[in-house]
């Protein structure tokens, strides 16, 4: 079958003028097909979580990814992702020895999703994903945590991570920072900065090291304090 040619079908487009009824069908079929998204993907679960910290699924990239494994592997204990959504994060951690590794996700449908990769990739019995409120999580036993977070939340999920994680934990943020922590490292550029945060015992989590200048993590080319 023939592609239609997008020049002739553009003209006939603006020759054509669409009644009344016609703009309200698809007025009404946009509205609907986008309910349709949110009902299916991000709805499930949200009522059970206060609109303050509900935070909407979007996907890590490849690139994104990359850089929370650059800050992680290599470091003993359990590795979480709060906020798992498709479980990319979760699955290319335990590909990397970051073992066990632990998605926690509110969505079912999500869930579903990342049991689904887990299954494709062979790892349907090795990668964990729970359906739980992240904000429910202990921590406690948790070395390297990672999210992908709204910043609307994040100032309650220092308080979290703070309160809960053990000495001797990082945490690694992708898209935005923590608002008030001082990181230890940062890679990437853009959307694609991951910041790297360490809990110390004593005092405030992700403190830099003292003086001028950036500090490298070992063994992460070109990482650097922001």
């Amino acid at each position: 079958m023939e592609q239609d040619d997008p020049a002739e079908a553009l003209t006939e487009l603006r020759e054509r003028r669409p009644g009344a009824w016609e703009l309200l069908q698809v007025a009404a079929g946009s509205g609907l097909a986008a309910y349709a998204v949110w009902a299916l993907l991000l709805q499930p679960g949200f009522r059970r979580v206060p609109l303050r910290l509900q935070v909407p699924y979007v996907g890590a990239s490849a690139r994104q990814v990359e850089h929370v494994l650059s800050l992680l592997r290599g470091r003993p204990g359990k590795m979480v992702d709060l906020g798992s959504g498709d479980g990319r994060i979760v699955l290319a951690a335990h590909q990397c020895d970051l073992r066990p590794a632990v998605g926690y996700e509110l969505n079912p449908w999500l869930v579903g999703l990342a049991r689904l990769h887990a299954w494709r990739a062979g790892y349907a019995d090795s990668v964990c994903y729970r359906r739980e409120d992240l904000w429910k999580v202990n921590l406690r036993d948790c070395y390297n945590v990672s999210v992908f977070l709204a910043p609307s939340v994040l100032p309650l999920l220092e308080d979290k991570l703070q309160a809960e994680l053990p000495t001797g934990a990082r945490v690694v943020s992708g898209r935005f920072p923590l608002p008030t922590w001082q990181p230890v490292a940062v890679v990437g550029e853009g959307l694609d900065r991951v910041w790297a945060y360490d809990i110390h015992r004593g005092g405030p989590a992700g403190q830099a090291a003292s003086g001028p200048g950036s500090a490298s993590v070992p063994g992460v080319p070109g990482s650097h304090v922001g």
